[in-house]
């Protein structure tokens, strides 16, 4: 197969920082994160609530879906960790790769209900906040498969093609060396996503858990034909893979909220976080009475 152009794959999947070295894929998790605090943070704040509470409740957040992501992952791909020849150590690993976005966010959301709940702050308000936050991190924690040299396509002499080095090559083609960048794709698609949110929050003011579920289901309809691209090992039900039935189903539930959330409870909340307001108008008394005292 004759590749005119194509993508090079990273020589290392460390990156030194100074004396320091760093997993790429560590690295890009860690990018993605501030990144989710910071965007989601500010979006928060204009809704009406406290300046850090984003980052406060991403401190249960984030732990939370770390491990959902890895427990998804190595429930799902059990014949990589355990049986013969396998190391059942490698299943903590995480900084070598492996993490489930399903699991990520169920059990993320379970860890950032708590920290909601310790705020009295409802869920559906601090997730329409944060979901853009979300898919953002998304798109960069992707790059971490090139880094990896992971989660490729199929063969492909496009242009764009990922060039993969021998060690990382498929059993079937190891003879190939470019491969479509699914990586890529999703990375992009998840980039379009968080606009979409973002332009729908404020076109039709999404609330009580819309603007997540717009997320949710606009990630899974790009997560079902990347996946459908991808050729690593993968189970299988009814012909399709396991990642293909997740993302229809949990799309299908998306859709199913978004439409009786809006029946039921129409419009956005008007307040977001207790006590926000007050502690407003109190910073603002305090500001009026230091600039009186000071003329």
């Amino acid at each position: 197969m004759e590749t005119l152009a194509f993508i090079p794959s990273p020589s290392a999947g460390e990156i030194h920082l100074g004396p320091l070295p760093l997993r790429g894929y560590a690295l890009c998790i860690i990018l993605g994160v501030f990144a989710a605090v910071w965007l989601g943070g500010r979006r928060w704040v204009a809704r009406g609530g406290r300046p850090g509470t984003v980052a406060d409740i991403a401190v249960w957040a984030v732990p939370f879906g770390l491990v959902g992501g890895r427990l998804y992952h190595v429930i799902t791909d059990y014949q990589l960790y355990f049986g013969e020849g396998r190391n059942p150590v490698d299943a903590l690993r995480i900084w070598d790769g492996g993490l489930g976005i399903w699991g990520a966010i169920a059990l993320g959301a379970l860890g950032a209900w708590i920290g909601c709940r310790r705020r009295g702050i409802a869920l559906p308000a601090y997730a329409d906040a944060v979901a853009p936050g979300i898919v953002l991190a998304q798109a960069l924690g992707r790059w971490g498969n090139w880094f990896n040299q992971e989660l490729y396509g199929r063969p492909t002499d496009l242009p764009w093609a990922l060039k993969i080095d021998p060690e990382h090559r498929p059993v079937d083609t190891p003879d190939l060396a470019t491969y479509h960048p699914t990586f890529l794709y999703e990375s992009l698609w998840c980039l379009g996503v968080a606009l979409l949110v973002i332009w729908a929050d404020r076109r039709f003011r999404l609330g009580h858990g819309r603007a997540f579920a717009v997320y949710v289901a606009g990630y899974t309809v790009g997560r079902f034909w990347t996946e459908y691209l991808r050729v690593d090992d993968a189970h299988h039900v009814l012909g399709m893979r396991l990642n293909n039935w997740t993302a229809l189903v949990v799309f299908l539930a998306a859709v199913v909220y978004i439409v009786v959330s809006a029946r039921k409870r129409p419009g956005r909340e008007d307040v977001v976080e207790p006590h926000a307001d007050a502690d407003g108008a109190e910073a603002a008394n305090e500001g009026v009475s230091a600039e009186k005292s000071a003329t």
